[in-house]
């Protein structure tokens, strides 16, 4: 029996013939505006900064063999004396390498002006309330000053993954290619850490991977658009450049739209059903992958149309290569 319907990826249309050009003089200013209240948040309010780089306590909860320590009434029970990022992972016990669920590490912030001492008592005695009798030890108290040379590290991972991002595209295509590529990179991150602030989300090592992952996302789709900018510039060498670029990215379009859309309905259920440790991770990669499809749109190309390209190199590079065989007639 035939199918009556088609699948919903048939209903996108094959071609379209947007004029994305048209609309990237006030594109550019609006991003122009989102960027500068990005950075201003950043200072003001500032990063909500998480255990990985403020500093706190950490330690090893564990029962006997055999039996299972609830996780999620753990979190629950510390989150519940207000002391901010809680983050509660499972790990192996020390006797028999082995995760059983039996042991897990507690890592948690100890507030300014209160005492270490009297704090993690607060907390065992929470967490014996909510699972039974437990055994604490390895206490342990991250510093600030680790904490800031963590921080540092992280930014210095994504300044690198940027820098190595622009040698790449630069030696693929042209230097204006990486400019413009560098350029939706650092505007993506930019937003990125805007909606990190804008939602009081915790900037923890987690967060840096989101980042980094949206840092490779959004290059992947510049490289897709670029790529076939530089094929139609071959091709239609006396088009307006404009026009080219409308082309391409209408041509691109429908790629786009799918892989973004599929990469935001499996982040969505991440958040919704990942938890809470998942949930601040999963948002902040759905926005980057949604404004780093718009970046490749309206930030990349444009920057390519205000510098201009050099025809007659890429005309170059297209000339048939002589495999010094006779053509046939």
């Amino acid at each position: 029996m035939a199918m009556r319907g088609w699948p919903l990826i048939k209903l996108l249309p094959q071609k379209t013939n947007f004029h994305f050009v048209k609309y990237a003089r006030f594109a550019g200013v609006l991003s122009v505006i989102l960027c500068v209240a990005a950075i201003v948040s950043c200072f003001y309010p500032g990063l909500n900064m998480g255990i990985d780089f403020r500093g706190g306590a950490s330690m090893e909860v564990s029962k006997p063999a055999g039996q299972t320590i609830e996780l999620d009434r753990v979190r629950e029970a510390v989150n519940g004396l207000n002391l901010g990022d809680v983050q509660v992972q499972g790990i192996a016990r020390r006797d028999t390498n082995v995760d059983d669920g039996s042991t897990a590490i507690l890592r948690f912030q100890v507030p300014e002006g209160r005492d270490q001492t009297q704090v993690v008592n607060q907390v065992e005695g929470a967490i014996s309330g909510a699972v039974g009798q437990v055994n604490y030890s390895g206490v342990s108290v991250v510093g600030s000053k680790v904490s800031g040379e963590l921080f540092t590290s992280g930014l210095l991972a994504l300044g690198v993954a940027i820098g190595l991002m622009f040698l790449y595209i630069w030696f693929r295509f042209e230097p204006q290619f990486g400019f413009g590529a560098v350029v939706g990179l650092l505007h993506d991150v930019i937003l990125t850490f805007g909606l990190i602030v804008l939602f009081k989300l915790e900037f923890s090592l987690n967060m840096v991977a989101a980042v980094l992952t949206v840092i490779g996302y959004s290059m992947n789709d510049t490289v897709v658009v670029f790529d076939r900018l530089r094929e139609n510039l071959r091709k239609y060498k006396t088009m307006p450049l404009r026009d080219v670029i409308d082309l391409s990215l209408n041509e691109t379009l429908s790629r786009t739209i799918i892989t973004g859309v599929t990469a935001v309905m499996v982040l969505a259920a991440l958040a919704i059903f990942g938890g809470e440790a998942l949930f601040g991770f999963s948002i902040a990669l759905m926005f980057g992958i949604i404004i780093g499809t718009y970046s490749s749109i309206y930030v990349g190309a444009p920057i390519i149309l205000l510098w201009g390209v050099k025809r007659g190199a890429l005309a170059d590079d297209a000339k048939p290569v002589k495999l010094g065989m006779a053509s046939r007639p």
